[in-house]
């Protein structure tokens, strides 16, 4: 029920500042909710953003207040409260004011919380409170604000993230002198519109698992956009056959299939690179074979005097119900066997015989709730995983 609420709450603060005449977002500090064990008079709005509760600055050695002002709390309830310039002895600071006795979210826990006050009319306000990450990133891509855009007004005559997205893409194509690019370049290109629109770099490293799910729904809503265009006019136009029409369809539906697992290779890279992992890509192991990342490097693998417990392979298939077999003959030296997979749930039977294969997966944390429950603890998520090689080829 906490998640559906959060959901709710997101969603409710967004469309509250998109009708709203001004608004603000901050997280909550620890100043804010009493957690330096200071007396505070309240949430701190910055200087910047004075005109959301203050039409004229503060004269410095007075205190001033407004009339009461209505504040609608997650749409739940409401407090009569008050704003509040500070201007005597060393304070020259803007509050709000006047929550009554133990308001819920100035409490220790609500410390690191996105707080959104947004400006409805002269006496009436509404404010949410989100603590989850999910909803704060939500909140925030909604108006492609990064975390160091808080703590001042938002501007809601920029473009909205979904407006941006589209033209960044269209540029993209608009520039391209093929049909379709290579798959290294869809998938730089997507993760370089997710961050000039998201501003999120800091998910490489702290939150991979996120991280990579988003820039490979990135790439294929880049690719999507680029069928619309490219075929549009096919398709408006007509075919003169049947057979036409089934070429076509097949050179669409091949071109996507083999798109898939190359992009899950390079966005893999990316966070290995944003890591400072080293690593080696489709290099040989044996024969013809060539795994798709080995670690710490290739030629680490072909050392003989190279400890083989410090070595690390790892498959990368968008799928894995029938095709995870096709590791196992791969880097002979290496005994355990990693796979990163976009998989969303496996039957128990299959489960039991990955582990007899000594087959460990790897899958984004989102995903392993869809796993049978008995399994969940034994498959990583990436962040885990970088965890476990760095530790593992380190020294």
């Amino acid at each position: 029920m906490r998640n559906l609420a959060d959901t709710l709450y997101a969603q409710k603060a967004i469309e509250t500042v998109n009708r709203g005449q001004i608004a603000f977002c901050k997280f909550l500090s620890a100043n804010d909710t009493g957690l330096t064990g200071a007396h505070q008079s309240g949430i701190y709005i910055t200087k910047s953003a004075r005109t959301i509760i203050f039409e004229e600055s503060g004269v410095k050695g007075k205190n001033k207040k407004s009339p009461l002002v209505k504040i609608h709390w997650q749409d739940s309830f409401t407090t009569d409260s008050v704003f509040t310039y500070y201007g005597t002895g060393t304070r020259n600071e803007y509050r709000i004011t006047k929550f009554g006795r133990g308001f819920e979210f100035l409490q220790k826990e609500h410390t690191g919380d996105l707080f959104v006050f947004v400006k409805l009319d002269q006496e009436e306000y509404a404010a949410y409170v989100l603590s989850t990450e999910d909803e704060i990133e939500t909140f925030l891509n909604a108006f492609a604000l990064s975390p160091a855009d808080t703590g001042s007004l938002i501007q809601k005559t920029s473009c909205s993230s979904e407006e941006m997205i589209n033209q960044e893409m269209d540029h993209f194509i608009n520039a391209l002198a093929t049909d379709f690019p290579s798959s290294d370049i869809m998938s730089a290109t997507s993760r370089k519109i997710y961050h000039h629109v998201y501003n999120h770099m800091e998910n490489i490293t702290k939150n991979p698992d996120k991280q990579i799910v988003e820039w490979i729904n990135m790439e294929y809503q880049l690719f999507r956009r680029i069928e619309e265009n490219r075929y549009a006019g096919m398709i408006k136009a007509g075919f003169s056959s049947v057979d036409e029409f089934i070429s076509v369809a097949n050179q669409a539906l091949n071109r996507r299939k083999s798109r898939a697992g190359k992009s899950l290779e390079h966005h893999l890279a990316a966070i290995f690179d944003g890591n400072k992992i080293s690593y080696s890509a489709q290099a040989k192991s044996e024969g013809n074979k060539k795994p798709d990342f080995l670690f710490p490097s290739h030629d680490a693998y072909h050392n003989k005097n190279y400890p083989e417990s410090k070595l690390i392979f790892l498959g990368a298939k968008t799928t894995c119900k029938d095709r995870w077999r096709q590791i196992i003959n791969e880097a002979n030296r290496i005994s355990i066997k990693h796979l990163f997979t976009l998989q969303q749930g496996v039957s128990p039977q299959q489960m039991v015989e990955m582990t007899e294969e000594n087959v460990i997966l790897v899958v984004p944390k989102p995903y392993i709730k869809a796993y049978p429950p008995e399994y969940q603890e034994s498959i990583m998520p990436l962040h885990k995983f970088i965890e476990y090689i760095k530790v593992k080829t380190a020294g």
